[in-house]
């Protein structure tokens, strides 16, 4: 199996792919991982590229996953790291993988705002029942002081 260092022998191919195809040539090339891309129009901005809602996509479901790891890390779950990179996903296995992440992004958002709203009204009933408390130890005080009159 060849490597990308310098002093392996490489050859530059031009590679022609049918729209419906490339998605699956290309992931299978990023697994083999001995593929160098190089952009044919690097004068094309980024937003006119054929592929940019898929990128952003992609973008999205990444904040997702990081934002759902930068909780399980902060509640301190142990996570599983099989130390691999999974395969490419079908773009029709993206469409459920955007919908799960969406539903676990919301799921724990609401979550941690109940949390937060619970621990708020402990705090406030914490708080009132020290004045009542203090109030019902005013009016002993008060009781006691009356009836030695």
């Amino acid at each position: 199996m060849g490597s990308l260092f310098r002093s392996e022998e490489m050859t530059l191919c031009q590679l022609f792919l049918q729209s419906e195809a490339a998605y699956a040539c290309v992931s299978e090339l990023g697994e083999l991982g001995l593929v160098q891309f190089r952009d044919l129009n690097p004068d094309v901005n980024a937003f006119q590229r054929k592929f940019v809602n898929e990128v952003r996509r992609c973008d999205e479901m990444e904040r997702k996953l990081r934002y759902l790891e930068k909780e399980i890390k902060k509640d301190g779950i142990p996570m599983l790291d099989t130390g691999e990179n999974p395969e490419a996903p079908q773009p029709r296995e993206m469409i459920d993988l955007e919908a799960t992440f969406e539903k676990l992004e919301n799921e724990l958002r609401e979550v941690n705002q109940n949390a937060e709203t619970l621990k708020r009204n402990f705090l406030e009933l914490t708080e009132l029942k020290h004045i009542l408390r203090k109030t019902q130890v005013f009016f002993d005080e008060v009781r006691m002081i009356l009836l030695k009159f």
